[in-house]
């Protein structure tokens, strides 16, 4: 007998988290967030996240699980929703994967390599080397004993370059060794029937939704959020949680008031490579004025750009030959006809 996996893949902002709600209110089932921001401690305005009562009343797997300054890899999400499926499973509960991070849903349909998790004491040497020497000269290191990945990456991308150095020092194969391997999908577990549902609403009216989102966010404080964030944790912009939509445009924003307030010239490219705190109050010039409104128009920008695509992967998605093949994949237009669906089986 096979047990039920369900994912729900919606964009932000689609209403995927109410839908969830009332999927656990039936008992049945157990919440597992696919959701890349979610998983930070403390980022609650920008995420959207649901409040700490909601939590408690509809708990979602992995979220708040790492500390902003701390990283999280595709790897360890995988041996995580793992976890969590089986949980669910020895509960005698469906799991519901509910979230739209992409890169966290191809590693479980399409397959990942089986590269090891870093050592903790190998990341600590590799960010002391990337300290010490600057991130160039990590990036000529890489490029000697892993060509292909140094040619395809960033030079700047602290992160990636890291980790591909990180692989290598602790496995002795270059990284691009390890992704040249026939990949493994926790999705393909014989022993599991996975729905996989792509809600894709119309898109104007999640363009409306995103835009009273954000209204709502900046009227919440997300802008104090990332102050307070700076104040608690060792911060700088490279981190891929301040990569995040909307506090990547606020980190930017206060960088540049910042830099103006204290007129030392300093330049996004500087304090990018260095932990930052920003303070409060902010002195609201009217040139600051202006380049909030800009920052929030940026912010508006990138999170229909990230509903975009995520619209294209999920079309994608649904018409993958192999996937057709293995799972039950279904195209909706609302979550209505997603909680309809789910309910029924």
């Amino acid at each position: 007998m096979t047990q039920d996996v369900i994912c729900l893949i919606a964009p932000t902002a689609s209403g995927k988290t109410a839908l969830a709600y009332e999927l656990y209110d039936t008992g049945r089932y157990h919440l597992i967030s696919v959701d890349s921001a979610l998983i930070y401690r403390d980022m609650n305005i920008g995420t959207a996240k649901p409040t700490a009562e909601e939590l408690q009343q509809y708990p979602h797997a992995l979220v708040d699980i790492i500390d902003p300054d701390q990283s999280y890899s595709v790897a360890q999400f995988v041996n995580d929703a793992k976890r969590e499926i089986d949980f669910a499973h020895a509960q005698g509960k469906t799991p519901v994967l509910v979230g739209g991070t992409l890169m966290y849903y191809m590693a479980l349909l399409e397959g990942m390599n089986d590269i090891p998790a870093t050592d903790p004491m190998i990341r600590q040497q590799v960010m002391a080397m990337i300290e010490a020497e600057g991130i160039e000269s990590v990036h000529q290191y890489l490029a000697s004993i892993d060509p292909v990945s140094a040619s395809r990456l960033n030079p700047t991308d602290t992160q990636r370059l890291g980790r591909a150095v990180e692989v290598y020092k602790q496995t002795g194969r270059a990284l691009s060794d390890w992704h040249a391997q026939p990949l493994t999908a926790l999705a393909d577990n014989p022993k599991q029937h996975w729905y996989i549902l792509a809600v894709m609403p119309d898109r104007a009216w999640l363009h409306e939704r995103i835009a009273l989102r954000l209204e709502m966010m900046w009227q919440q404080g997300l802008i104090e959020e990332v102050v307070a964030l700076t104040q608690k944790y060792r911060l700088h912009a490279d981190m891929p949680s301040m990569r995040c939509v909307g506090y990547r445009q606020v980190w930017d924003y206060l960088v540049n008031i910042q830099a103006e307030n204290a007129n030392d010239g300093v330049i996004g490219s500087e304090i990018d490579k260095q932990a930052t705190t920003f303070s409060l109050p902010i002195v609201y010039s009217n040139e600051n004025i202006v380049a909030r409104q800009a920052m929030e128009n940026q912010a508006l920008y990138a999170t229909r750009q990230l509903a975009k695509r995520q619209y294209t992967w999920m079309r994608k998605l649904v018409s993958h030959p192999r996937l057709q093949q293995r799972h039950n994949l279904q195209q909706l237009p609302t979550v209505e006809q997603a909680k309809a669906y789910i309910l029924q089986l």
